[in-house]
């Protein structure tokens, strides 16, 4: 089965999104993608990755994943957050968050996590 795999970045992380996807470009094009509208956009349009695309963050896309995280449709969230600066939509970012740790799916919300997780994954897949 193919990792599910959603993919979020604030503002001031997407360019370390995107590079992170780079590192693991090959691994990312067998999972199943999903990921909030810019940083969806750029993933798919700077490394080619097929990417299913949410709303924004702000206009709702944390909640329609965290509703695909309960459904049982997502086994790992990558959200590199912007600690320092505030976002006028964190209650859906505490709720996703919180529905990871409800539901036990591993969220990574830095750039060392996300390595090892997306590392991790990455073996998993091929045993």
């Amino acid at each position: 089965m193919k990792p599910r795999i959603a993919l979020i970045a604030h503002d001031k992380k997407k360019d370390e999104m995107v590079m992170l996807a780079a590192e693991y470009l090959d691994f990312l094009r067998g999972c199943t993608l999903v990921a909030t509208g810019t940083t969806g956009a750029r993933l798919a349009n700077e490394l080619g990755l097929t990417v299913e695309r949410k709303h924004s963050g702000p206009f709702g896309g944390d909640l329609q994943i965290g509703a695909a995280l309960v459904e049982g449709q997502i086994d790992a969230v990558i959200f590199l957050r912007d600690p320092m600066t505030p976002q006028p939509h964190e209650p859906d970012i505490n709720a996703l968050v919180r529905a990871c740790d409800v539901h036990n799916v591993a969220c990574a919300t830095n750039i060392s996590t996300a390595q090892l997780v997306l590392t991790q994954l990455q073996l998993m897949s091929l045993k």
